[in-house]
């Protein structure tokens, strides 16, 4: 398969390197043990052999950059940025920027691995990205955030482009951050490039939409999912872990859908109330505070038993490896619906399955974002920009229809859904690679 020209900068790079799938710290639950677990899984399913195996399992290219930032008092900083691009079989890659201080190298190849899954589920023309820098943007002012992002992206501009690798965002950053990647990329391009990115501010090109997809399509999985488990969504409880770009319009849009929210989470604490929180007065708390910490409107919660509430409807949006097989067993929830990416560890997986617990994995239930990323780099390539109706109505209909694909393949073969999801999704970019062949 034609791989792209290899990036030679002053940073490491590495195209396919000869690592198997299995690792010899396998026994450390980590999101990308976790990814490989479940690839595995589906590799045996399947039915497929060593060596595409460990095409799947190991990254076409990484990139670690290092990243220098002249802080506003004159003093420098010295970061570690990454970009992973796991496959290209069924497209350009695609995929989040995240920053976070705990970023590493296996959490962003896990997390590529993941999108490459989710891509190929929803039937979009992609292959799977992630990026990401280990800092904190909370200790930055918008002026050293702006320069850490413009090195970061002059760093990686040999192995991103509209054709070839487009970022969005992740934690940490937003559609600012976006709009400072398109610049950079544009400046040194000598031309505006619109489809860089997506996730970019409205006046930049930017889809209707796009903000709240994640959260939109978490919510349509949501009630689906609670239909299918025979409740009622107006009559059913939820609980929302995080309450940032995800969590935060997946409580709304549950609310608004008739479901009582009555308990939700952030980083510093978790706030409930059993008769249903009032999502919009939390909302406003939160931007003005900082943290749903301290809302009026609930009782005080520790965070960590935000997942254990007695609530018909989970939904953990915060990070991952959250539920395990420490806590699983003391799930209350009859419906978890992954809004982050990884939130439920394999072992945590069994535990609840055997409880009879229905997880929708993150790969089908948090893909909204990406769809509607697609959405956005359709419209810069045409120069033509839809109606918010639009996005909704198309976003609803291939969230849905997903669903019941995942759905009846898995009850067709007893399986979970995740198992499913995944084994489709590998299916289709094993048919991809197949078809296209290995060059030379």
């Amino acid at each position: 398969m034609t791989d792209l020209l290899t990036a030679t900068t002053a940073s490491t790079v590495s195209d396919a390197p000869n690592a198997s799938p299995a690792t010899s710290d396998a026994h450390i639950a980590t999101p990308l043990t976790d990814a490989r677990a479940q690839l595995a899984e589906a590799i045996s399913l399947l039915g497929y052999g060593d060596g595409l195996h460990r095409m799947l399992a190991t990254p076409r290219r990484e990139l670690t950059v290092a990243v220098p930032l002249r802080m506003d008092d004159g003093s420098q900083r010295l970061y570690t940025g990454y970009r992973v691009q796991h496959n290209f079989s069924r497209g350009p890659a695609k995929g989040g920027l995240r920053y976070a201080p705990n970023v590493d190298l296996d959490e962003v190849r896990a997390l590529a691995m993941w999108m490459t899954w989710k891509c190929a589920l929803l039937d979009v023309p992609y292959g799977g990205a992630k990026g990401g820098i280990a800092i904190d943007p909370r200790e930055h002012s918008t002026a050293e955030l702006e320069r850490v992002t413009r090195r970061y992206t002059s760093e990686i501009l040999p192995i991103i482009g509209p054709e070839r690798d487009i970022p969005a965002p992740d934690i940490g950053t937003d559609e600012q951050t976006m709009a400072w990647i398109m610049d950079t990329y544009s400046v040194n391009s000598g031309y505006t490039v619109p489809g860089i990115v997506t996730g970019k501010p409205i006046s930049l090109g930017g889809s209707q939409g796009r903000a709240s997809a994640t959260s939109r399509g978490v919510t349509h999985i949501a009630l689906a999912a609670l239909r299918h488990a025979g409740l009622d969504p107006a009559r059913s409880t939820a609980a929302v872990q995080g309450f940032g770009k995800v969590g935060a319009d997946a409580a709304r849009f549950l609310a608004e859908a008739g479901v009582r929210v009555t308990a939700v989470s952030d980083q510093y604490g978790a706030v409930h109330r059993s008769g249903g929180l009032d999502i919009e007065a939390l909302a406003d708390h939160a931007r003005a505070t900082g943290s749903v910490v301290g809302f009026a409107g609930g009782e005080a919660l520790d965070g960590a038993a935000l997942l254990m509430q007695d609530v018909d409807l989970l939904v953990p949006a915060a990070v991952e490896g959250v539920l395990h097989d420490g806590n699983a067993g003391d799930v209350l929830a009859r419906v978890i619906v992954e809004g982050a990416n990884g939130p439920t560890t394999p072992a945590a997986d069994r535990i609840l399955r055997e409880r009879g617990v229905l997880v929708v994995p993150d790969i089908l239930a948090n893909a909204g974002g990406v769809i509607v990323s697609y959405f956005e780099w359709v419209q810069a390539n045409q120069a033509y920009w839809w109606r918010a109706d639009e996005v909704e109505s198309r976003l609803e209909e291939r969230m849905l229809s997903a669903w019941q694909h995942v759905l009846g393949y898995a009850e067709a073969r007893d399986l979970s859904l995740r198992t499913a999801a995944t084994a489709l999704a590998v299916e289709r970019v094993a048919e991809a690679h197949r078809l296209r062949g290995l060059y030379p």
